[in-house]
């Protein structure tokens, strides 16, 4: 019997269990609830994104805070209260539309008769782009289209607030005060040599498209620059810096600029009124900037920009920013020449009220949203804002409900949906509940495979094995791209189109079962890619993202393994993909070169290619060693079915050499040692234990095993889910990230440290293990940390910039799969498993040697579907 998803996952969870809010997805698009009763921010449905947020709900003038929150794939339920009356919204995302529908409900709970007046704030600043969809893609601002997570996050914060403020403006860290061409938004890597905490900065993980360029530096002499804090003394910087040059830049020193703070600087012109850039506080999306055009002075700061009307006269001139709560201004020799507006004003998206519609249009892009309303409203737009509201006066009687519904149509017209709310409403579960029993159901007319259905009788294993299932439905996605379907790493904060390479490597078989067609075709966009120098790619425009991850070569390899090994597709690997075949792509993968000591590979220098936050885990580490091992055996054992016995006995001596080496690198008690290019330096973390035991269990000796298993259960395991790094390692206070650190573990990796556990012969730890999973997803399925809160217990963790949603945790269904039933459809391994095992049974196991024929391969051969070897 599958569980539906009401068994499985839908729960109410008050306000203080919840630190990471819970997201919305209709597999066209994503979108994160805020602490508020209706507001979305990280609206995205390619090819339209949204900024700021959608608006807060007001009951008799004050916004209401949501006390308890329930999540379902099919939307988001927020619960508070205004006096006696209950408020309850239900958002949804149309199933594969634009659409956003709001069902509100007012109930009174009192014993008198209550009279509230609803006003619903309807904004809509969304744009259309067709390029941009990087991890850190374009979301729209009223002076520009980039991703600025940090800001929307500040202005997500402030949804409660009855009289919000300009916090968009308020970056209050520590930030080089720059003078010319400014750096682009990003962490600088001349500059920023400590471990990527996330706590300020991003990556620039964009797509070549974007279209960011670095500015120049306006011809200019700045003779002095003076920073003044409110009721402060100013910090006075005085070098008399000259920009003479377009790339010229100089750093100043490091400033906040908190509110009330003021930034002079006093400058003299070039000749012949130029254009660029004088002040740049940091290379954050919304650092506060000076520049000139056609010698005009502007001030941009927060997603705003403004410019006096005239452009300055000869001489040495003061030009002075100030930041407070309410704006921003702009003086020029003391006299005030510019001031933002607030961010929800009219400068970009232009709202007008007709008849019983709302239209929003964008001024910089063709993007046009309306809203429209169930039942009979005052729809006003207030003059010089760009947003709407819909405002009711209702009377309740005691004990009774009333229900509102409001639409938002992205690129279309709201009043269909409107008036068949009720209807369009329902029919998103409805939708839901099909896709997710299409899952499991042979020749289902959603999915082109599907996945196997699990009996046990323990539940929480049962719940553990579905629960994982239904987020990899979750983040499936039929819209962003030509590939379709394709699986979303993650969001909704950042890549609404992008896949990385190594999160849906660690379920690569559990993909391969539910949608061979689309796998296929991911995998050789993905091979297409320079993989060598990206982590990922844009699934929509297929360009890719990132820097270069150490996993790359490992994931990449496994994920075209469990293809094969699942789908018996051997004809794969004659296609071409890119200027080489998918089988010329794996010979490179398994002939890596190895520079490293003792004969290991090493990795390189560059932490963020590996662990990120992890300072020393660098060059040459065990872990994915071992995995260069598994993938060389892997290829060998490829090579014999393909008849290529004479390369294939060398692949397995490589594989033997190199398996040597890295058990040579065992310190005892289940660490590790990592081989720098100056010497070897102990760590204990779980992804050594993951892949030595993933692929080197059989070389490793009786005690070794119970070593590793040990420290696992001792060190890493922590009641509900498990520590990435030994808390009593001696990196661990400088890896403080709730993803790769000690303070809790990414959401690959209890499923992948599961699989572990069964490959050394414990698979009863890792059955126990992974039946505790479920208390640990915040009421909606994990995210990508997930981080201790003391006594065993986990939560889904926002800090760090980390995912609501991550696919990479499918890896708990995975370590079912192939742990538990040992159904690991490698190349050498095609067909083997079982569909019985002390933990419970599969049926409908879509795989070759179970609902599909074993491979064919003489035939193939024989056809020359296998193509070219070369």
């Amino acid at each position: 019997m599958i569980p539906s998803i009401e068994d499985l996952a839908v729960e109410w969870l008050s306000r203080h269990e919840l630190v990471h809010l819970h997201s919305l997805r209709n597999q066209w698009g994503q979108a994160h609830v805020n602490a508020d009763l209706t507001s979305l921010s990280w609206l995205a449905i390619p090819p339209y994104s949204g900024g700021y947020h959608t608006g807060v709900l007001r009951v008799d003038g004050r916004v209401v805070a949501a006390e308890r929150f329930r999540w379902a794939p099919w939307g988001v339920e927020r619960e508070g209260r205004s006096g006696e009356v209950v408020i309850r919204t239900d958002t949804r995302l149309g199933y594969e539309d634009t659409t956003v529908l709001w069902s509100t409900e007012l109930r009174n709970t009192g014993s008198e008769a209550a009279r509230v007046v609803v006003e619903h704030e309807l904004l809509a600043p969304v744009a259309h782009s067709e390029v941009d969809w990087g991890w850190t893609y374009g979301t729209p601002w009223n002076a520009g289209h980039c991703h600025d997570f940090f800001t929307t996050e500040r202005i997500r914060a402030e949804v409660l607030a009855d009289r919000p403020r300009q916090v968009q403006l308020l970056g209050d860290d520590q930030r080089w005060l720059r003078l010319g061409s400014p750096r682009l938004p990003g962490i600088q890597r001349d500059e920023d040599t400590e471990p990527m905490l996330l706590t300020a900065e991003l990556p620039d993980h964009s797509t070549p498209d974007s279209g960011r360029v670095r500015a120049p530096a306006a011809a200019a002499t700045v003779h002095v620059v003076a920073v003044t804090p409110h009721g402060g003394r100013a910090r006075v910087f005085a070098d008399g810096w000259r920009l003479s040059a377009p790339d010229d830049e100089h750093r100043v020193g490091r400033v906040a600029l908190q509110a009330d703070t003021t930034v002079a600087v006093d400058v003299t012109l070039g000749r012949g009124h130029p254009t660029g850039i004088l002040l740049t506080h940091g290379n954050h999306p919304d650092s506060l900037q000076l520049g000139v055009g056609a010698g005009r002075v502007w001030l941009a700061i927060g997603g705003e920009r403004v410019s006096a009307t005239e452009p300055l006269g000869t001489g040495r001139h003061r030009l002075e920013a100030r930041v407070t709560e309410t704006g921003a201004t702009l003086s020029v020799d003391g006299t005030e020449v510019a001031r933002t507006a607030p961010w929800w004003g009219d400068q970009r998206w232009h709202a007008v009220v007709s008849g019983d519609l709302v239209t929003i249009t964008d001024t910089r892009s063709p993007a046009t949203s309306t809203y429209a309303v169930r039942d009979a409203a005052e729809l006003t737009v207030r003059h010089g804002e760009s947003r709407a509201a819909a405002r009711w006066t209702i009377e309740l009687a005691p004990g009774e409900t009333r229900t509102l519904g409001v639409v938002l149509a992205i690129g279309g017209d709201a009043r269909s949906a409107a008036a068949d709310f009720d209807v369009r409403h329902a029919a998103v579960a409805d939708r839901w509940r099909a896709l997710w029993a299409n899952a499991f159901v042979p020749g289902n007319p959603d999915h082109s495979g599907y996945l196997p259905t699990f009996r046990s009788p323990d539940p929480g294993l049962a719940r553990t094995y579905y629960l994982g299932a239904l987020l990899a439905v979750y983040l499936r996605n039929t819209g962003v791209s030509d590939i379709r379907p394709v699986f979303l790493t993650g969001g909704p904060r950042l890549g609404p189109t992008t896949t990385f390479y190594w999160d849906i490597s660690e379920w690569a078989r559990t993909a391969a079962m539910l949608e061979p067609v689309g796998l296929r075709a991911w995998l050789l966009a993905a091979l297409r890619q320079p993989y060598d120098r990206s982590h990922s790619f844009d699934t929509r425009n297929l360009l890719p993202v990132g820097n270069n991850y150490a996993s790359n070569l490992h994931a990449l390899f496994r994920l075209t393994q469990a293809y094969i090994g699942v789908t018996a597709d051997l004809a794969v690997l004659g296609e071409r993909a890119g200027d080489r075949t998918v089988l010329a792509h794996l010979r490179a993968m398994a002939n890596r070169p190895r520079t490293g000591r003792h004969g290991l590979v090493d990795f390189g220098g560059d932490a963020w290619e590996l662990l990120e936050c992890v300072p020393n885990y660098r060059h040459a580490v065990v872990s994915f060693n071992a995995s260069q091992v598994g993938v060389l055996r892997s290829f060998a054992a490829l090579l014999r079915m393909l008849g290529h016995d004479d390369e294939a006995a060398t692949a397995e001596q490589d594989a033997a050499t190199l398996a040597t080496a890295v058990l040579g690198q065992y310190a005892g008690g289940g660490r590790w040692r990592i081989a720098h290019p100056d010497g070897d330096e102990i760590i204990g973390h779980c992804l050594d234990f993951g892949l030595v035991a993933a692929e080197l269990a059989d070389d490793l000796d009786d005690d070794t095993r119970a070593d590793m298993v040990a420290f696992v259960r001792d060190h890493l395991l922590d009641g509900d889910w498990l520590r990435a790094l030994a808390p009593d390692d001696p990196v661990a206070p400088r890896s403080d990230r709730p993803d790769h650190g000690a303070a809790g573990a990414f959401a690959a990796w209890p499923g992948v440290t599961a699989y572990g556990l069964a490959r050394l012969g414990r698979p009863d730890l890792a059955a126990a293990f992974l039946a505790r999973l479920p208390a640990s997803r915040s009421g909606a399925l994990w995210g990508q940390a997930v981080e201790a809160i003391g006594g065993g217990r986990f939560r889904v963790a926002e800090r760090g910039v980390a995912n609501r949603d991550s696919n990479a945790a499918v890896a708990c269904t995975e370590a079912v799969i192939a742990g538990l039933f040992d159904i690991t459809a490698g190349f050498g391994r095609i067909g083997a498993g079982t569909l019985h095992c002390p933990f419970g049974t599969l049926q409908n196991v879509r795989a070759a040697g179970f609902d599909l024929p074993a491979p064919g391969l003489g035939a193939a051969r024989r056809k020359g579907d296998l193509g070219a070897t070369a």
